[in-house]
């Protein structure tokens, strides 16, 4: 059985993680499937906007933990370099390659998002969640720091001090919460939640494709640059944007007062 699930339906890639069993978690093969397809993704134009759910009740309970114990019986040199090996082989290329996707992925949460699924849903650019969605960062409950990129991002939506009491805590809390603090931009009902991501994600992939990576590339990079940089690449960017043919649509539709029908080119 495949351990990711794939399909296309109105320029909407739906990415399924297919473990539900072991609510989703993150094997070495999910995670090689993962990189493969957000790799095609970067060339495919019949693809506008990406959703990444879990099959089943949660979205991922993080690492396949119950695997690790193998590794248990190695010196601590050999488990050193084993999982600096297995973090760099995928993960990282997993991380930037979804950073680097000129298009927008929607993380569609419900149940467990726990240790790698919190970073895999805030390595997306949008996240709904379910009412009864949860969300932990449990790294620290094996005696483990974080990987896929959670260090990274949760200062820049939470700040430092709250992002310093989830890694450290490993305290669970709700989508509620965690929109709150802002690490994710919905809440909706769960029975609502494959429409509502549905919805969303057909919107984005009916919009103006290059301009949403441009967009992407602008906000993912805008904490490590000056201002003077920033401004730099905003005009540049600006001036890429109007080589499209989605920006003459959206100034003509503009100027004839209707509503831009938009084609990703």
């Amino acid at each position: 059985m495949s351990h990711l699930l794939y399909e296309v339906e109105n320029g909407v890639a739906y990415l399924t993680m297919n473990r539900p069993e072991v609510r989703n978690a993150l094997s070495l093969e999910m995670r090689e499937q993962l990189l493969r397809v957000f790799q095609e993704l970067e060339t495919d134009a019949s693809v506008r906007c990406v959703v990444l759910r879990g099959h089943g009740e949660h979205f991922m309970a993080g690492g396949d933990v119950k695997s690790f114990f193998d590794f248990t019986k190695l010196t601590p040199a050999e488990r050193r370099v084993t999982f600096i090996n297995r973090i760099q082989a995928n993960l990282n290329g997993l991380i930037s390659t979804m950073r680097r996707l000129n298009k927008p992925i929607i993380a569609s949460v419900n149940g467990a998002a726990a240790g790698a699924g919190v970073s895999l849903a805030l390595s997306c650019d949008l996240v709904i969640a379910s009412d009864n969605a949860f969300f932990t960062l449990a790294y620290s409950h094996i005696a483990s720091s974080p990987d896929g990129g959670a260090t990274y991002f949760l200062p820049r939506l939470v700040g430092t001090k709250k992002a310093m009491e989830i890694a450290l805590l490993g305290d669970r809390f709700g989508a509620q919460d965690a929109k709150d603090i802002g690490m994710i931009n919905r809440v909706v009902a769960a029975d609502e939640l494959e429409a509502q991501t549905r919805a969303l994600a057909e919107r984005l992939a009916k919009g103006p494709t290059k301009a949403y990576g441009n967009i992407k590339k602008l906000i993912s990079s805008s904490l490590e640059h000056t201002l003077e940089y920033q401004l730099q690449a905003e005009a540049e960017t600006f001036g890429d944007t109007v080589t499209a043919d989605d920006w003459v649509e959206g100034v003509t539709a503009f100027n004839e007062k209707r509503k831009p029908v938009f084609s990703g080119r």
